[in-house]
């Protein structure tokens, strides 16, 4: 009885012919990304950010996802590009956007708001807001990033952001070659993004006396949907990177 490794001989001779590609290992794609402006962070994920795919970015409050998500921004303007924060909280500041290095005039800031103009809406009522806006720049297409900012947002909220939505959000995003970035206390897109990253803080650092000059952070590789190490391959360990407050940055310049 013929084993299974000369049936498998068999078949590959009797279909390299008219089908060369069958029962061949299929190579890796070289996938796009762009650099964070980090280069400790762009190790982690070999080369940058994808681009043209969704990236997360969790962590609680003051634990870098925002530093982080400026200093790519501040890249990506920087090369003339356009770039959209979707801010469904009503929380970005423009001046450390500014500090950090994003040219405000290739950045497009959408505030969700209700009806009556006031920030504070009902959490539902502007993260629609957020999700509708969002959908229509990745539609539109001509962004390099679009920053959809739910960082403020309590996690039973977002988690009510149907999966078909996120679904689509990445279609438009691989159409439009946009990286959409997401910022959150935790994963929502599931399966739809390709990368997750986890910020923590990590420690204060201070130029003397009680002069906070500012703060380091720790960045962790949760999840990547496609990568071009090879299989068996060990991936980078966690990454620490520093972020100097918006007032050292001033005297320094």
């Amino acid at each position: 009885m013929p084993t299974a490794q000369t049936l498998r001989l068999e078949i590959e001779r009797t279909l390299e012919n008219r089908f060369p590609a069958a029962l061949t290992s299929m190579t890796r794609s070289i996938y796009e990304v762009a650099p964070t402006g980090v280069a400790s962070v762009d190790a982690v994920l070999e080369g940058g950010l994808p681009v043209g795919a969704i990236c997360e970015v969790t962590g609680p409050e003051s634990s870098g996802r925002t530093s982080l998500t400026l200093a790519f921004l501040a890249g990506r303007t920087e090369a003339g590009q356009v770039c959209a924060w979707v801010d469904a909280d009503d929380a970005f500041d423009p001046e450390s956007a500014a500090a950090s290095g994003v040219d405000l005039k290739q950045l497009l800031w959408v505030r969700c708001r209700n009806e009556c103009g006031l920030a504070r809406a009902k959490p539902w009522t502007r993260l629609d807001q957020a999700l509708r806006a969002t959908d229509l720049l990745l539609q539109a297409g001509g962004f390099a990033a679009i920053v959809l900012d739910l960082g403020n947002m309590e996690p039973q909220h977002a988690m009510r952001i149907p999966l078909a939505t996120w679904f689509r959000f990445r279609q438009a995003a691989d159409r439009t070659r946009c990286s959409l970035l997401v910022l959150g206390k935790t994963a929502y897109a599931q399966s739809s993004a390709a990368v997750v990253l986890e910020s923590a803080p990590f420690q204060l650092e201070s130029a003397g006396g009680s002069v906070w000059r500012g703060s380091r952070f720790e960045m962790r590789h949760g999840r990547q949907r496609s990568t071009s190490l090879p299989a068996g391959a060990r991936k980078p360990p966690a990454s620490t990177w520093f972020a100097s407050s918006v007032w050292d940055g001033g005297r320094r310049a």
